[in-house]
């Protein structure tokens, strides 16, 4: 039996590695815990840390972290408390090994974010947001936004793939978004640095106070599509103000959205000038504005038609917005970078960076003021302002440089960022007391807790967004890595536990999300575009394979399972264009196929069952190798084929193919091959009918795919009896050595399934 003398091999090889070690020193094997922690200098404290954040191999995260991927353009996933990178997701910018801005869907994603027509190769990622039902985090969606371009992602967690961006009609920067709903009706992306709304207008800045604008975009989010629906979106105008970062209401302040903004100063610089910088005017006074919106009752306004069109977008323009009493002011302390609602809703806290309070501002307290008709003024443009101690619950002293707050599970608890004194703040925003501090490396941005923007947080871990790492690693050159610092908040006193290098962009808020609210799936519907959802065009099963060519246009439609490309040659003339769909047939986890020709800068990541397509010009004369991009099976190099460019008008000279020789004992060696092999898989597949395997989808995927290979076997096992009986032994030797491949592949994904049965407790089938 082929098993039973690789299993006695690798026994062997064991016990010469084992007798090897012994020789080189007991020691080794006699090493405890404590001689660990002397010859690597460990604490106690050290090592309790480390036991914290272990997770064993083939154990599993309980939390999934969602970072920013900063000028990346991406997203990092991310498990915790293990703190290990799972993925990097793409979103704005081109990833080749997902083969992202290379293959034709998800071109067509990325053109969503066309800007005047013009192809964003990269973007900022700043804030990423999971979608919620009541207030919860629900594992479906996660939104991102780019700073640099103002856009908006949708990400699908069935399958954790971009499946739409778009861009902000209105706005030239943003830095507030993405912020949902408690229902995720709708998701929030603010602007940033303010500009005439209209495109292709321009006003110098002298006209900054009448023809600048700010304001705050509404996306309709059609949680059935999994889609933004423009059409359904709207905007509320505001002061040119610097609005920033952006949270909804829940409990009793669902209905309202809250924005926070610096320089309300309306300074416009011009150190070139010889006037002061932008820094020293946008922070001169002492306060700046929260806006105060009731987004239901905005929408009640759009859908009546109280808008106007601007670049094709509605706007709810200031004038209407104050007349309808659906935006409000309050003064928050100056520079604030972030407002966060309370999970019961009815607090919103802000920090200013320059101030060393948070100021937690009652709901109950700014309604009672708007119902009252209570203001202390109005700005510039007429929009009520309500007064600062008219609207605070409490302001608490924390230290320099305060950011962001997540909160706990525990009533009352908030965390707060540090940047100044680089530390992490833990309070009680009921009470207004400090209860502890720790400190961080270095320069702590954001902060995050477990789902903490939620109703419901989980407390256990915080994670410190650090902007600057100095010393923490290992010198990589002047490019640092930011520093994702694990802090564990079970207890009364906050411990530092893991210090983890972020070697991509430069994040700046995380989310995470229980794990077991994740049910991503592991196989696409076979044929199945995943940027669409929709069946792909360009899917064929087995044997439905073909190539067509209408005048200089070649289609392939092919298909792609281990361990060959179907078709194995291409052939065009100088100056096709080139179409390939390739269909991934695979049904077991885990088995995705790339594919690329040489030279052409093309690439496509088929996970099981997707379709993928690439295409391009074949404006070269020449001999072009095309191959799975991923490991896949033990025949991988041989994944193969060649895409033949032939020049105009080219003439064969031979018509043979090169072949090697092959002998009647070499077909006998095939057979006992064959039948060895057999006796494997027919062992291995008593097993699997003898327990209950039924009872395992992810085992019945994979018998599934086992026995589409095998069904493969009798007519490749006709063609090598047929050259037999002619005596024909290279077609006899290749056909039979086919047979061994399907078997081998089925053999592989019934030792895969036995494995999974025998570690996840299988039962005897009744």
């Amino acid at each position: 039996m082929i098993r039973g003398k690789r299993e006695k091999s690798m026994k062997s090889s064991l016990l010469v590695l084992v007798a090897g070690l012994v020789a080189a020193g007991a020691s080794w094997s006699a090493e405890s815990l404590q001689d660990v922690m002397k010859r690597r200098n460990l604490s106690q404290q050290d090592v309790l840390a480390a036991a914290k954040t272990y997770v064993p191999t083939g154990k599993r995260d309980e939390f999934i972290a969602f970072s920013s991927g900063g000028q990346s353009g991406q997203v990092i996933i991310y498990g915790i408390p293990s703190m290990r990178i799972l993925k990097y997701l793409a979103v704005f910018t081109p990833e080749p090994w997902q083969g992202y801005g290379y293959d034709e869907e998800s071109k067509a994603v990325l053109a969503g974010g066309r800007i005047d027509g013009k192809d964003i190769t990269w973007g900022d990622t700043h804030h990423p947001a999971i979608s919620e039902t009541n207030g919860q985090y629900d594992g479906q969606f996660l939104f991102i936004n780019d700073k640099a371009n103002p856009r908006l992602a949708v990400i699908d967690l069935r399958d954790f793939e971009t499946k739409q961006i778009v861009a902000n009609p209105i706005f030239k920067s943003e830095h507030g978004g993405a912020f949902v709903s408690p229902n995720t009706d709708y998701v929030i992306e603010a602007a940033q640095y303010a500009t005439p709304l209209e495109n292709k207008k321009f006003h110098p800045l002298e006209e900054f106070n009448e023809r600048y604008r700010g304001g705050v975009t509404y996306w309709k989010f059609d949680r059935k599509a999994g889609r933004i629906d423009p059409k359904q979106s709207f905007s509320i105008e505001l002061p040119p103000y610097s609005q920033d970062l952006s949270d909804f209401g829940k409990g009793p302040s669902d209905g309202w959205s809250f924005t926070n903004s610096f320089c309300a100063e309306r300074y416009v610089g011009g150190i070139e000038k010889g006037r002061p910088p932008y820094e020293a005017g946008c922070s001169a006074k002492d306060t700046d504005y929260l806006h105060v919106i009731n987004w239901k009752k905005a929408a009640e306004l759009f859908a009546q038609g109280k808008t106007r069109k601007i670049n094709g977008h509605d706007v709810i323009m200031m004038d209407t917005a104050i007349k309808e009493g659906i935006l409000f002011l309050v003064p928050e302390p100056k520079s604030p970078h972030g407002v966060d609602v309370t999970p019961d809703g009815k607090f919103m806290v802000v920090s200013g960076k320059l101030d060393t309070h948070v100021s937690v501002y009652s709901f109950d307290k700014i309604m009672a003021a708007i119902k009252a008709g209570k203001f202390e003024s109005k700005d510039p443009y007429g929009i009520p302002v309500i007064g600062m101690q008219d609207a605070l619950h409490v302001q608490v002293p924390l230290g320099l440089g305060p950011l962001h707050t997540q909160y706990d599970s525990k009533a009352c608890v908030a965390y707060t960022s540090l940047y100044v004194d680089s530390q992490v703040a833990k309070w009680n925003f009921c009470e207004g007391k400090v209860l502890d501090k720790i400190s961080v490396h270095y320069n702590i941005g954001h902060l995050m807790t477990m789902e903490g923007d939620s109703v419901n947080p989980a407390g256990k871990y915080l994670v410190a967004l650090n902007k600057l790492a100095i010393d923490r690693f290992n010198p990589v050159g002047p490019l640092h890595p930011q520093n994702h610092q694990l802090i564990d908040i079970s207890n009364d006193k906050m411990q530092l536990l893991y210090d983890m290098p972020l070697p991509l962009g430069e994040p700046h808020y995380v989310v995470a999300v229980a794990a077991d609210k994740l049910k991503p799936g592991v196989r696409y519907k076979v044929g199945t575009n995943s940027r669409t959802d929709q069946p792909s065009p360009g899917a064929v099963r087995a044997g439905e394979e073909k190539t067509v060519r209408e005048g200089n246009k070649v289609t392939v439609y092919g298909t792609l399972i281990r361990s060959h490309i179907t078709p194995e040659t291409i052939e065009a003339e100088v100056g096709d264009e080139i179409t390939i769909h390739l269909t991934n047939l695979e049904r077991a986890e885990d088995e995705t196929h790339g594919f690329t020709v040489s030279t052409y800068n093309v690439h496509a990541s088929a996970e099981p069952g997707k379709t993928v397509t690439v295409k391009f010009k074949a404006d070269k004369e020449g001999v072009y190798p095309y191959y799975c991009t991923e490991f896949c099976s033990a025949l991988h190099l041989e994944m193969q084929g060649y895409l033949l460019v032939k020049p105009k008008g080219w003439k064969p000279t031979k018509t043979a193919l090169a072949a090697a020789t092959y002998t009647e004992d070499d077909y006998k060696k095939q057979l006992k091959k064959i039948a060895d092999t057999q006796a494997v898989i027919d062992s291995v597949v008593g097993y699997i009918t003898s327990v209950n395997y039924k009872d395992f989808p992810d085992v019945v995927a994979m018998v599934e795919d086992a026995t589409d290979q095998l069904g493969k076997m009798p007519d490749a096992k006709a063609k090598h009896e047929a050259a037999a009986a002619k005596q024909d032994w290279e077609q006899a030797n290749l056909w039979a050595e086919q047979v061994w491949q399907y078997q081998v592949k089925a053999a592989d994904l019934g030792l895969r399934a036995k494995t999974y049965l025998e570690q996840n407790g299988a039962k005897k089938a009744n």
